[in-house]
């Protein structure tokens, strides 16, 4: 049975891949879906796309194309490590969190060693307690040091931040590798350019994501260092992820870059999560947890006001970040989205 709140909600605010796809990466598909066209990325339209993505990061760097977000970080990873290597990572990074162990499995038993920090960044005291702990031939060689952005709690590392990290790795003889599902979010809401935020701040691998974008499926891994990127097409394929119609992923990117939507779409997805954090925390028993630097507004509530929601028909997350409850906007929330929500939080924080 259906339930009569649903019918009356313009968006949901779980994740922001509950949006649709963007018009330019919609049209970029179309465009691409004329005659016939050589199959497994050679094709104009992926070479198009590989063209603007080293525009944007102002650099040869090499790129690939993937299904989704868990095969970009785990082979990015994999070809970093051996086996009896290790990856450190945020406590909470989705690398950790929430890839069923794809990391592991593609590295054929790399480690990961998480470590703790507020907001959802890196202390980098502890990053280095790790690295240095041990370095016995028992315990498994620390090798990459992987870093989100945006973070998994919606706050973002600055150049600075992002560059003490890779300086810290490579005293150690570490790579860096960026999970950028939300990298987006990341360049609109500190305003620089991609590259002060990528290599030249360190960064050897970039997992850049479309998905949470704008885009239906598609992942791209650049490789900012191209010595790294050794037969990283063989991993792809041997993991299932080299698309056959290859053009179908790499176009929307185009469309996504040649009109700007990639950071218009980022911009419009953290102006409403800043919307949002701001009328929730003018509500009694609603408490902000982190500072709203991105997409997302985490809060914590009485437990009887998000029973209330989900009752009313709300979807939302209250495992990522450590409890609480994530509301996460994309380019396809509205005002009019924004202000039902807080409408329906604060309806149920008063009869609570």
């Amino acid at each position: 049975m259906e339930n009569p709140h649903q019918k009356q909600m313009y968006n949901q605010f779980a994740s922001d891949n509950y949006a649709g796809i963007c018009p330019e990466a919609w049209e970029a598909m179309q465009a691409a879906n004329v005659g016939y066209v050589s199959s497994y990325g050679d094709d104009p339209w992926t070479e198009r796309a590989c063209e603007h993505l080293r525009q944007v990061f102002e650099t040869e760097c090499q790129v690939f194309f993937v299904f989704n977000g868990t095969a970009a970080n785990s082979l990015a990873l994999a070809s970093l490590c051996r086996s009896y290597h290790s990856v450190i990572c945020h406590e909470l990074a989705h690398v950790e969190t929430d890839e069923c162990g794809a990391p592991e499995f593609f590295s054929n038993g790399t480690k990961l060693l998480h470590v703790d920090g507020p907001c959802g960044k890196f202390d980098l005291a502890e990053v280095e307690r790790v690295i240095t702990r041990r370095s016995d031939i028992h315990y498994p060689r620390p090798k990459v040091l992987s870093l989100t952005q945006a973070t998994e709690v919606g706050t973002v590392y600055t150049p600075d931040e992002i560059r003490a990290a890779s300086e810290l790795a490579k005293r150690y003889g570490m790579r860096v590798q960026m999970d950028g599902a939300r990298f987006a979010n990341a360049v609109v809401s500190l305003d620089v350019a991609p590259a002060e935020m990528t290599w030249r701040a360190g960064v050897d691998v970039l997992c850049l994501g479309g998905a949470k974008n704008g885009m239906a499926i598609g992942e791209a891994v650049v490789f900012f260092d191209r010595e790294l990127a050794r037969e990283f097409d063989y991993r792809c394929k041997q993991a299932g992820q080299l698309a056959s119609k290859m053009r179908f992923i790499s176009a929307p990117w185009i469309g996504l870059l040649e009109s700007g939507a990639w950071l218009k779409n980022a911009r419009r997805a953290n102006h409403h999560a800043a919307v949002l954090e701001q009328l929730l925390a003018g509500i009694e028993g609603v408490h902000i947890m982190y500072p709203r630097q991105a997409n997302s507004v985490f809060v914590e509530m009485p437990e009887a006001v998000a029973a209330a929601l989900r009752s009313a028909g709300w979807n939302f997350y209250s495992f990522i970040g450590s409890g609480g409850a994530r509301f996460m906007c994309s380019w396809q929330t509205t005002e009019q989205d924004v202000l039902q929500l807080v409408d329906a939080i604060r309806s149920a924080a008063l009869v609570s």
